[in-house]
């Protein structure tokens, strides 16, 4: 029969020991390193994606145009608990305002919108022709059906958000978007006395 040694016994159940925690701790740094194991489950929700824009846009559309002045559309989503504000609006093709449609003399005429377009939150808010819009004022190329134009919008908060918008042909109440025009085709759908053209 063989005899171990007091100290050859402990020996080895020091190395058991060892091993046993050794791993552990390969277990335990598995379940949150282990690109295997990431990989498997779901991935984790996040509350707060840094990439996300300050609204949702959806829609987006820009009026084709030859020369002059022509607007953005689509529709504003806030899907925040807080209000937002949108300030301004840039293009590289083109000065911008945000526009608004308003009764002057008894007539609808487009406008500056002042203090902004307010998105209300958990709601939506409409750019549209005969409504809030985004104007390209002067137009340095004409924008065809099929172009692809890139803004820039800027909220009260400092904070900006790009969106990508496609040109499309649009005759819908016959609007025009240059300065002493805008008159619309009678039996159009637009309201009778309906100018599109900038208030003075």
């Amino acid at each position: 029969m063989r005899t171990t040694s007091p100290n050859a016994s402990r020996r080895r159940s020091a190395a058991i020991l060892a091993a046993a925690i050794l791993t552990v701790g390969v277990a335990g740094c598995g379940s949150s390193d282990s690109p295997s194991t990431a990989q498997a489950g779901p991935p984790a929700p996040t509350s707060a994606n840094p990439d996300a824009g300050v609204l949702g846009i959806r829609d987006p559309w820009v009026k084709a145009a030859d020369k002059g002045m022509t607007a953005a559309f689509g529709t504003l989503v806030n899907d925040g608990d807080t209000d937002v504000t949108l300030t301004s609006a840039t293009t590289s093709l083109s000065p911008m305002e945000l526009h608004e449609m308003a009764m002057k003399d008894g007539k609808m005429v487009m406008r500056q919108k002042q203090g902004g377009v307010v998105i209300k939150a958990g709601s939506t808010h409409a750019l549209e022709p005969g409504g809030d819009h985004l104007m390209l004022m002067n137009l340095t190329k004409p924008v065809q059906a099929g172009d692809e134009l890139t803004f820039t919008l800027t909220f009260a908060d400092g904070r900006t958000q790009q969106f990508r918008a496609m040109a499309k042909p649009f005759t819908g109440a016959q609007e025009s978007y240059a300065p002493g025009h805008g008159e619309p085709t009678p039996g159009m759908s637009a309201t009778p006395e309906m100018s599109m053209s900038p208030a003075s």
